[in-house]
């Protein structure tokens, strides 16, 4: 099977590698056709630290995929976080020279393009240009634009921005593990895209997606991205606190957090104890259960506290802001015990968990459908999406140069011109991803 028949999203996390192939069936749902799990070596809160160590886990978790699945991986859409994204808010404007002719997607390019050329702190680089709403000639709280008529094009954008380097050293893995470099895609965005739905959107909802090195947190309202954010704290930061409160060593730490963990610490009587087996003939150490979710209680509420903070930055209680869908919980950590009563208790705003199993076939594995692999899903689903977009422009161009050819044939020369140019126009014309995408894979061909 070639690769234009199937996607890949790969999650570079903290403490997994999560590599998932798949299709979209006649349904709509995506078929998973194999995934691949290896640990995280390299990475340190959503940053590469080790190039060696993550290209040797990138290949891990790719191998395993490639052999579950039977297939060949060659191009990836990959998962960027970490503590060097940040967002800003920003307006801009185009004036058009034909207030005659309809605004058309190559207006919107033009404006997002001229979004991509803001000058960023030395460093770094413009990730993601997400309009939010646009205004023509003064009317303001358009959705969408196409099709309309004006001579002035504005638009409020959010823009997401990350430290070159890191942008860059995760390029270069994927290209050291014999792989292409298909998008890159900001997690927390690719989470939503799994877990949450159009109305959530719509009504108003802070996805939280807590991961092993950092906790994203996403905000939608009205159908569109307002605001995002990277806390540096996740789920490893809870299981280092269990190692060092109950002094034993990361594995204990990690495993105890898992099968006894929880974030509500009343639950847990006094004489519940649980025994870790001593270190090469070392007596067993006994630890209370109660005295382990008093650790772990600590640690949730001050990550909850910080994303709570950025929601309340947003303006959540403003009536036009109001969150009424609420919270979503997705990510690795989200599986923690009662750590949903205390997102309510904390926020006082409805809170479920996110699964990514509603995009899914019914015959998906059943893991796959598990909010640790939220973020893998949505770059899969980001992967078959932008496959579909070129799909399409590739068959549009086709049927361009089809007019072209009937109206030369025909001897319709000045119409054959303008229909030729018009066939070059979109043939130029780029995405604006493509283009910083096509930057990026220069800079890796040449950095040797």
């Amino acid at each position: 099977m070639e690769q234009g028949n199937y996607s890949v999203g790969l999650d570079i996390g903290t403490t997994k590698i999560v590599a998932i192939i798949g299709r979209e069936n006649e349904y709509g749902k995506i078929e998973i056709l194999g995934t691949g799990r290896s640990k995280s070596l390299g990475v340190h809160r959503g940053v590469v630290n080790n190039i060696t160590q993550t290209i040797s886990s990138i290949q891990q978790a790719v191998e395993q995929a490639e052999l579950n699945s039977g297939l060949k991986i060659g191009s990836v859409v990959v998962g960027i976080a970490g503590q060097h994204i940040r967002s800003l808010h920003h307006s801009d404007y185009i004036t058009r020279p034909n207030s005659e002719e309809v605004i058309d997607n190559e207006d919107l390019d033009k404006l997002c393009n001229q979004v991509y050329k803001l000058v960023m702190l030395p460093g770094e680089e413009i990730i993601h240009v997400l309009p939010q709403e646009y205004k023509v000639d003064g009317q303001s709280e358009i959705k969408e634009p196409v099709g309309m008529y004006g001579g002035r094009l504005e638009a409020n954008f959010h823009v997401v921005v990350g430290q070159v380097s890191s942008i860059k050293n995760i390029g270069r893995c994927i290209k050291s593990a014999g792989l292409d470099l298909g998008n890159i895609t900001l997690e927390p965005l690719a989470s939503a895209d799994a877990v949450l739905s159009q109305e959530e959107k719509e009504a108003g909802v802070a996805l939280i997606d807590i991961g092993g090195g950092t906790t994203d947190l996403a905000i939608f309202k009205d159908g569109i991205i307002r605001h995002t954010s990277v806390i540096p704290f996740g789920g490893n930061v809870i299981t280092e606190d269990i190692k060092e409160g109950c002094s034993i060593i990361e594995k204990q730490a990690e495993l105890l957090k898992i099968k006894f963990g929880s974030a509500w610490p009343g639950e847990n009587k006094d004489n519940e104890i649980v025994s870790i087996p001593g270190l090469r003939g070392r007596e067993p150490k006994e630890i209370t259960l109660k005295n382990l979710s008093k650790i772990i209680h600590a640690r949730v509420v001050e990550i909850v506290e910080q994303v709570y903070v950025e929601i309340k930055n947003y303006g959540h209680e403003e009536q036009k802001k109001k969150l009424i869908a609420g919270i979503v919980l997705t990510g690795g950590g989200s599986q923690l015990k009662h750590l949903k009563q205390l997102v309510e208790y904390i926020t006082g705003m409805d809170t479920r968990i996110g699964y990514p199993n509603e995009h899914l076939a019914g015959d998906s594995d059943e893991e796959v459908a598990s909010p640790l692999y939220a973020t893998a899903v949505g770059l899969l689903m980001n992967s078959l999406e932008a496959k579909k977009k070129n799909r399409i422009e590739h068959h549009e161009e086709e049927m361009t140069e089809e007019e072209v050819l009937v109206a030369q044939e025909n001897d319709m020369g000045a119409k054959a011109t303008a229909s030729a140019s018009a066939a070059a126009t979109h043939t130029d014309r780029k995405s604006i991803f493509d283009k910083w995408s096509e930057k990026l894979k220069d800079f890796l061909d040449n950095a040797e």
